[in-house]
C-alpha cells in the first residue's frame, strides 16, 4: 500500500501541472516569438501596438505558464489564438523566452 501512496504522490502534481514535464527551451521560443508575436509586441518585447501587452514592463507575465499558455491558445483582442497553429511545446518554448523579457 505504500508504494501505491508514493506512485500516487508522484503522479499527482504530474497530473494537476503536465507543463512540468516539458523542459521549454527559451532559444526556440525566442524564433517562435520572432515569427509570430515580435510584429506587436517588439522584437525586445516593447510593444509596438497600442493594446498589446509589452512584456519588457512585465505586463500579463505574473500568471503561471498555464493561464499563459491558455490566453496563447485563445487569443484576445487583436491578439489572434493560436490553438492549431502552434503546438502546446511551442508556446511553452515561448512564455519560457518571455520570461527572460521582464528583468
Amino acid at each position: 500500500m505504500r508504494k501505491n501512496n508514493r506512485l500516487l504522490l508522484w503522479l499527482l502534481p504530474v497530473v494537476l501541472f503536465p507543463s512540468l514535464l516539458m523542459a521549454a527551451s527559451t532559444i526556440d521560443g525566442q524564433l517562435v516569438y520572432d515569427r509570430n508575436c515580435a510584429m506587436c509586441h517588439g522584437a525586445q518585447g516593447v510593444s509596438v501596438m497600442a493594446s498589446a501587452p509589452s512584456f519588457k514592463r512585465g505586463d500579463g507575465l505574473f500568471k503561471s505558464d498555464t493561464s499563459l499558455r491558455d490566453r496563447i491558445r485563445t487569443g484576445k483582442s487583436a491578439c489572434p489564438p493560436f490553438i492549431g497553429r502552434l503546438k502546446d511545446q511551442q508556446i511553452y518554448d515561448v512564455i519560457s523566452y518571455l520570461r527572460t523579457l521582464y528583468p
